[in-house]
């Protein structure tokens, strides 16, 4: 069964972490992480921060691209869009950190 976060604590999240949690949940599955699939876990995951602001029903791929350059420059996944991603060791913790906060809605909404 698919995990469904709530809107209200996601929305105080970044982009990036919300891409380690979407990428956790994607390597727990056992799937090659391309590029498409990892877009689709973001926007099934978490449609508000990933979606297109003028047809909110699809994937905007443009929120995915940069962050992902970001978290492979600071160690925190492998991989690029031609092959598949994984997370590195610190951006496992780092993942695993924020799905618990989010499990025991202890985030501080801004």
């Amino acid at each position: 069964m698919k995990k469904v976060w709530s809107q209200e604590l996601y929305q105080a999240l970044n982009i990036c972490d919300l891409i380690l949690i979407s990428l956790r949940a994607l390597e727990n599955s056992g799937k090659k992480i391309t590029f498409e699939r990892l877009l689709k876990e973001c926007f099934d995951s978490f449609p508000k921060k990933f979606n297109f602001s003028e047809c909110p029903n699809l994937p905007d791929a443009r929120k995915l691209d940069r962050p992902l350059r970001t978290l492979r420059k600071q160690k925190m996944v492998l991989g690029n869009p031609k092959e598949e991603f994984l997370t590195t060791e610190i951006g496992k913790s780092r993942a695993l950190g924020i799905m618990n906060l989010l499990r025991q809605k202890k985030l501080k909404l801004k």
